[in-house]
């Protein structure tokens, strides 16, 4: 064996060093995944938390023990701030005091005091506590504090208070010496005037109505009290002319009644000290009374009622005395009501005109100091936009040439026009080519101008050519500030205007819901349909007020439709004893829905009693109060339900939100209520037959197949959109391709805090009680001799709607069954209701034209069995 040689030292082994290696590097990592793990933040926020309460107590106390404490803290040094060697009187100590030195004389000054609310802003943020705009808070928190500092400082400085100069702090000291030396104390003065005025009209929508009509009011008041002068002084000269007047005296028991002597002889008459027994004879004076002042003597022992006065003898009077007697002819009181308490009284009366039955009845009184939004709190996106030049219109005007070409297609021509998403490319073909030839061509013009979306139109409606749409290289961003600004939307005479968006021809597109009359909503995720619910709903909050339209809003997903739970005191609806103004359990959907067909047959027998069709006729002549409201009968304000996530519905409950959601888009069109249905499955189980056949409008965004297209508007097209907002709307049998107007959440919070910021009503608009359940809203059939229904019946019953054909030979066929059960099911049918009689060799008509219908026999039927 080789011998170690002696002075070699041994080198360390590798497995050592990578040991060494792996404990600094696990070190490392343990601190890093301590930082990056969930808990680290909330171990943070209880710190923070910790120390704004610290904070808090420090700042108080100093304010507090500042006298004892400030020539302490002033020359403080870090050794005597640690040993504790000076005496402070702060509650949190050395730390404290100096803490709150520092943060009140060298910051804000008291205003310091926003700190600890953006402290406590963020703790609730870390926790993800739910509050509306959080920036916003933030934001204003700190405008405050800048504000009140140089409040504080205009003070310090202008009155040359050195020793206050912790309510300041620095910052409001050095603005205000700025300031004041570039324009002088009065013109420091007046800036600070204007920033207090516009910081709460900007960050708390205060609009000083109260104060703009005091002022309008000013001249008038002025004006009033100079009249009101002007009367007493007239008074008190007509006071002093009646001591000079023959005026008789009050009659009393204990003074003889006046005789109608002068003044002279009441002089010449000696004073008597004892009291004078009345004459044994009575003597008839004359009554006196002042000129349009009547005299109402009432009975102490009998209630006194105020006298009702016409208009006339109103206008005539100046005052009315009243003086109240016993019986025994003394007085007991004597009151004089003056015409100014009369015109204060109308003054007070007056925002009860609408109630008096001369005047149209407006419904927009019962809230009259509610005010549409402005739409200063929407985000104009148009000003980003780029506009599509005229170098790309030409090079896919020139490819669509050349690609046409290529297979033979003349064009005679060609023309532009561009939209904020897409651009449509008219053309006119040549005579003699076919247009399905060019149909087939979206494939091939869209790999050649290498755009993904191509559509066209062959033909397009009203005209004479073919559209091929090509998407824009940059598409265009749509606002919902400039579609609430458009004309088209101000000047829409719609019962209920909704503006989604603009078409391909840059114009906005105008609605009327209530003629739609329910809309269906569908597309794949991501898409855009939410906005488009958003888009839908600000429209009507825009145009409508509180007292003319009601939303109900489900939304089992629990986050999309939330947004609008702060409308509860204008605009939402619920049934009794609801949960939240949200809907989003399904039991709740359920009776939600069973309550709308209550009120929905309530309305339809209102109508019936005053022989009106719809709801516009009969709104109208309750506002020309041709309707009283009595026995139920009031204005009637249109309802809107948003349902999102249909799909998830009818999983969870089926046929019992079907049912009702079919009844009401049948029969509810009539006395205003409308159904807005959104999914994300627009497949034929969501979707089925009887919802389609109700829902004639429809939105469709961008979806995953041709299949789901024509499940929502019975065409392809909807899986050639872009997405992001582009969206084919089908109403009236009119298939128009539009860009969605965007509206995001800030947005939408701002609108919602904007209305529930006024006044309101004191809750929800209640809908009437839902049925119990188990309530079928009709009576039990019998349709068997003795109650024995067939066990194909149900089943013969749907065969024979959905043929509508009835016949005994149809049965038989279709379930292999004899004649003899076959006729006792038709005679079943026949006295359920479901076909008619026996017409000879013809087979019976068919009574029920729908499963709706159907399954409400079915209900009553089986439900006896």
């Amino acid at each position: 064996m080789p011998k170690k040689t002696k002075g070699t030292k041994r080198k360390p082994s590798r497995s050592k060093k990578k040991n060494n290696e792996e404990i600094k590097i696990s070190f490392f990592e343990l601190v890093k995944r301590a930082v990056r793990s969930e808990e680290f933040p909330k171990v943070v926020a209880v710190f923070l938390a910790l120390f704004t309460v610290f904070c808090f107590i420090s700042f108080v106390s100093f304010f507090v023990t500042w006298f004892s404490d400030y020539s302490l803290v002033e020359n403080v040094t870090p050794g005597s701030l640690i040993k504790g060697e000076r005496n402070i009187g702060n509650v949190c100590g050395n730390l404290g005091a100096f803490m709150a030195y520092v943060m009140l004389r060298y910051t804000f000054g008291i205003a310091s005091f926003g700190f600890l609310i953006i402290f406590a802003l963020i703790v609730l943020r870390i926790f993800k506590v739910r509050i509306n705009h959080y920036a916003k808070w933030f934001a204003s928190t700190m405008v405050i504090m800048l504000w009140l500092s140089c409040i504080f400082g205009f003070i310090v400085v202008g009155f040359d208070l050195e020793d206050m100069e912790d309510l300041s702090g620095i910052v409001g000291i050095g603005i205000n010496q700025v300031l004041c030396s570039f324009l002088g104390t009065i013109g420091c003065a007046l800036l600070l005037l204007a920033i207090t005025i516009v910081i709460p009209m900007m960050l708390f929508k205060v609009r000083y109505t109260g104060l703009i009509r005091g002022v309008k009011r000013t001249p008038e008041l002025i004006s009033n009290m100079l009249q009101k002068a002007e009367k007493e002084d007239e008074e008190t000269d007509l006071e002093e002319e009646s001591i000079l007047v023959d005026t008789p005296s009050i009659p009393t028991a204990e003074t003889p009644k006046p005789t109608g002597r002068t003044v002279n002889d009441l002089f010449k008459e000696p004073l008597h000290t004892e009291q004078q027994e009345p004459a044994p004879t009575e003597v008839e004076e004359p009554t006196i009374e002042p000129e349009k002042q009547p005299t109402y003597v009432f009975d102490v022992n009998t209630p006194i009622v105020t006298p009702k006065f016409t208009p006339e003898e109103d206008d005539e009077d100046d005052g009315i005395a009243f003086i109240v007697k016993d019986k025994s002819g003394n007085i007991i009181s004597q009151t004089q009501e003056t015409s100014e308490e009369t015109e204060t009284e109308e003054e007070n009366e007056k925002p009860m005109e609408h109630h008096t039955i001369d005047e149209p009845y407006d419904p927009r009184l019962d809230l009259p100091r509610f005010q549409t939004p402005t739409t200063d709190i929407l985000v104009d996106y148009d000003k980003r936009n780029e506009v599509v030049t005229k170098e790309e219109l030409l090079q896919n005007n020139e490819k669509i040439k050349k690609t046409l070409g290529y297979y033979g297609i003349g064009i005679t021509s060609i023309s532009a026009t561009p939209g904020p998403t897409v651009t449509l490319y008219e053309i006119v073909p040549a005579p003699g080519v076919r247009i399905s030839k060019i149909k087939g061509l979206s494939d091939d013009i869209a790999l050649s101008l290498a755009a993904i979306g191509i559509r066209i139109i062959a033909p397009i409606p009203g005209k004479g050519t073919i559209g091929i749409e090509v998407p824009n290289a940059k598409p265009q961003v749509v606002s919902m500030k400039s579609m609430i600004n458009s004309p088209e939307f101000q000047n829409s005479k719609a019962e209920l205007p909704i503006v989604l968006g603009k078409t391909v021809e840059n114009e906005p597109y105008v609605t009327d819901l209530a003629k739609a009359p329910h809309l269906l909503v569908a597309g794949a995720t991501g898409q855009g349909k939410s906005v488009g619910l958003n888009a839908i709903v600000s429209s009507l909050l825009y145009k409508k007020h509180p007292a003319e339209l009601k939303f109900i809003f489900v939304d089992p997903k629990k986050v999309e439709l939330s947004l609008y739970s702060d409308l509860d005191r204008h605009y939402l609806a619920k049934i009794p004893n609801g949960k939240n103004a949200v809907i989003t359990d399904v039991n709740e959907v359920q009776d939600t829905l069973n309550s709308l067909c209550v009120l929905m047959d309530t309305r339809y027998e209102l109508l019936k009693d005053v022989q009106c069709k719809k709801i516009t006729e009969y709104n109208a002549k309750f506002l020309e109060r041709k309707i009283l409201p009595v026995d139920g009968h009031g204005y009637m304000p249109y309802i809107v339900v948003v349902i999102d996530e249909f799909a998830d519905l009818i999983i969870t409950a089926g046929k019992k939100i079907e049912q009702p959601i079919c009844r009401i888009a049948q029969l509810a069109r009539a006395v205003g209520i409308h159904l807005i249905i959104a999914t994300q499955r627009p497949s034929v189980n969501v979707i089925t037959g009887t919802i389609k056949a109700n829902f004639p409008a429809r939105m469709a965004f961008k979806t995953s197949s041709m299949i789901d297209s024509r499940t929502i508007l019975d065409s392809p097209g909807a899986e050639q959109l872009i997405g992001r907002g582009d969206m084919l709307v089908a109403i009236d049998g009119k298939t128009t391709r539009l860009q969605c107007a965007l509206i995001d959440t800030q947005e939408i919070e701002s609108l919602v805090s904007d209305i529930s910021q006024q006044d309101g009503y004191t809750g929800c608009f209640e809908l009437p009680e839902p049925p119990e359940e188990g309530e079928t809203g009709g009576e039990k059939m019998d349709v068997g001799p003795a109650g024995k229904i067939d066990a194909l019946f149900e089943d013969a019953a749907n065969s024979v709607v959905d043929s509508q054909y009835g016949s005994t030979s149809t049965l038989q066929r279709n379930f292999g069954i004899g004649y003899a059960r076959a006729g006792k099911i038709i005679d079943q049918l026949e006295r359920a209701g479901i076909v008619g009689p026996f017409n000879g060799s013809k087979p019976r008509a068919v009574l029920v034209k729908s499963r709706v219908e159907l399954e409400e026999i079915l209900a009553r039927v089986l439900h006896k069995e």
